[in-house]
């Protein structure tokens, strides 16, 4: 497997390129905790280097928890990394506190100098929901969702963000799901906008990553069959999938719509989830990582990279 260790489950993973190198960056877990559905309140970031997207160097543990009391002292989830005007890389990240049972999701920051030793940013909280977008609501949905940053270049100046997260006053649970947007002229000050997507589909759109290719913008994310809207699930081809699809749009700021046909990535169990599109010299690629194959065991590890062809607009693996 291209990244993977013996004594941690790997899940959600995102990368950064300085010159010939590849940075990894991806969410861990000691075994030791036996069940890896505790993974995720068990996690640190780990980081890995390659040239070749194939063989890793492992790093070791590049970000964690802070200590507590604070908004972040349960989990640094998903997140992504960019270069900034100022030679700093910037790393931003979904935080979530002991206090409030992890349930509350917000977006933190953090800069380094060499993609290993990250700093917060004061205390790293950068932006959280306001009134447009859904507040916990217990036996309505299981969390309050803002996590999985995806930051990058806007192409009318300054940078973007898209999140995963939901919008209230949606009677269907499983119709809520939103990809989330804010905008920054600078990295450090964040103004939070509406959502770019809301289109009734998923319960969740987890880790969206957005980019331009050919003129026409793309946004995956990742979900799972029992999170289809009663809708989706009725015009879906076929036996429901989970894994990773994607929506297209003129423009980043959309209108987005969800791609036709089967997913992009999909399996009844839950093959490889959590995708990226990585964009090499060789041409696009996608990693995900193994989570239970065949409907077998957790598995944990980042799998090989798949090429990615675009044809007539639609994402192709292979």
């Amino acid at each position: 497997m291209t990244i993977a260790l013996p004594t941690k489950w790997i899940w959600d993973s995102w990368y950064a390129r300085d010159g010939e190198l590849w940075h990894a960056f991806f969410l861990q877990a000691d075994k030791s905790i036996g069940d890896p559905e505790l993974r995720h309140y068990n996690v640190t970031q780990g980081h890995a280097t390659s040239r070749d997207l194939k063989a890793w160097e492992h790093r070791g543990v590049t970000f964690a928890p802070a200590p507590g009391p604070a908004w972040d002292d349960y989990t640094t989830w998903t997140g992504s990394v960019v270069k900034g005007d100022d030679q700093l890389w910037h790393l931003f990240y979904t935080g979530a506190s002991r206090a409030e049972d992890g349930l509350k999701q917000r977006i933190g920051h953090a800069t380094s100098p060499d993609l290993h030793d990250w700093q917060r940013v004061g205390d790293g909280l950068v932006l959280d929901i306001d009134e447009r977008y859904e507040e916990l609501d217990p036996g309505h949905w299981h969390d309050r969702a803002m996590r999985d940053p995806w930051v990058m270049r806007d192409p009318t100046g300054g940078w973007m963000m898209f999140f995963t997260a939901r919008v209230p006053g949606v009677e269907e649970p499983n119709a809520g799901g939103a990809i989330g947007f804010a905008t920054s002229p600078d990295l450090y000050d964040w103004t939070l906008q509406a959502p770019v997507y809301a289109g009734g589909t998923f319960g969740q759109m987890e880790v969206p990553q957005v980019f331009e290719a050919g003129g026409r913008w793309y946004c995956l994310f990742c979900t799972a069959a029992k999170h289809y809207s009663r809708a989706y699930a009725a015009a879906y081809p076929g036996r429901p999938v989970q894994g990773t699809h994607y929506m297209t749009a003129p423009d980043p700021r959309g209108p987005w719509e969800v791609a036709p046909g089967p997913f992009l990535d999909g399996d009844p169990a839950v093959d490889r989830y959590a995708a990226r599109i990585v964009d090499t010299d060789a041409g696009p690629v996608l990693l995900g990582f193994l989570h239970n194959p065949a409907g077998g065991e957790f598995v944990g590890e980042i799998a090989d990279p798949v090429p990615v062809t675009i044809d007539d607009g639609r994402l192709r693996l292979g």
